[in-house]
């Protein structure tokens, strides 16, 4: 079912808080929410609007926290003042830091930067100093409920259909602290994968913070030994520490940062050099 909502509590313009933004005032904010995804509109005083969407799962819930804690900061402020309104919302909501705020944050951070690109008729990559172009993506398993011989043929499949030539799939068991989905499973599926893809596909994993770093440590080994060149999350991603002991005995790229929603843990993770590839969520 979706959800409109038009939020309210905007800053009062005769405060000094926004008596300098420029550019026109948001004056309406929108969500239309499922529990599986959440798209939000913003629309100005001119009547330009612009579309965003909140972190995907319970963003129901997330829109919630958009209007309560993020719109009323928003409302009545000048859409070039986004980045002061952003950095600004979790000094106000101090009490509630985390990952609902940021994922709520999102959908109004999305939304103003599509209603920029629109005003200046360019892509919003252009605008952030890029340039929209091809990106190779790879086919992913979100499964560990399925056989390493029926996740082979699946991948297979979305090879002949849609050309694709990286590949992710599941090991061990999300959160599973050394649990294998069923005994023998990471195992099986590893070399299983190689050999019904061939050499020359690249081939990744995700651990799903699934793994102690001694049974992280000896199935990258396994990983490596089979030409693997990703290994994301391989310990509970909350325990830099325990990642960063797996990046240093492991020769191939280590993963992770996508859980996390504070900058300064990013930069801890950096610093302890626990990843070799951060990979921050743009929308957690």
């Amino acid at each position: 079912m979706s959800i409109p909502y038009s939020a309210s509590g905007a800053v009062p313009l005769s405060t000094p808080r926004g008596q300098d933004d420029r550019g026109p005032r948001i004056t309406r904010i929108e969500t239309f929410a499922t529990p599986l995804i959440g798209f939000v509109r913003v629309t100005t005083a001119d009547g330009a609007q612009g579309w965003g969407q909140v972190s995907t799962y319970n963003s129901d819930i997330t829109a919630q926290i958009l209007h309560r804690q993020v719109a009323p900061w928003a409302l009545g402020r000048g859409v070039d003042a986004l980045e002061d309104v952003i950095a600004e919302i979790p000094l106000r909501e101090h009490k509630y830091p985390g990952t609902y705020l940021c994922r709520a944050m999102a959908g109004l951070d999305t939304a103003i930067w599509d209603l920029r690109g629109k005003q200046a008729g360019k892509p919003v990559a252009a605008l952030l100093g890029g340039s929209a172009g091809k990106i190779r993506a790879y086919a992913s398993s979100m499964r560990r409920d399925i056989t390493p011989e029926a996740e082979a043929a699946r991948l297979i499949g979305l090879r002949d259909a849609h050309g694709f030539d990286a590949f992710k799939v599941r090991v061990g068991a999300e959160c599973g602290q050394d649990r294998d989905e069923w005994p023998g499973r990471t195992e099986a599926i590893i070399p299983a994968i190689r050999r019904a893809l061939g050499d020359d596909a690249a081939l990744l994993v995700d651990g799903n913070s699934g793994f102690s770093p001694k049974r992280a440590i000896a199935v990258g080994h396994l990983l490596q030994d089979h030409g693997y060149v990703h290994f994301e999350e391989p310990c509970p991603y909350w325990e830099l520490e325990q990642t960063a002991e797996v990046s240093a005995a492991l020769s191939m790229d280590v993963a992770g940062g996508e859980q996390d929603w504070d900058l300064q843990n990013w930069r801890r993770m950096i610093a302890l050099k626990s990843v070799d590839i951060v990979q921050p969520d743009v929308l957690y």
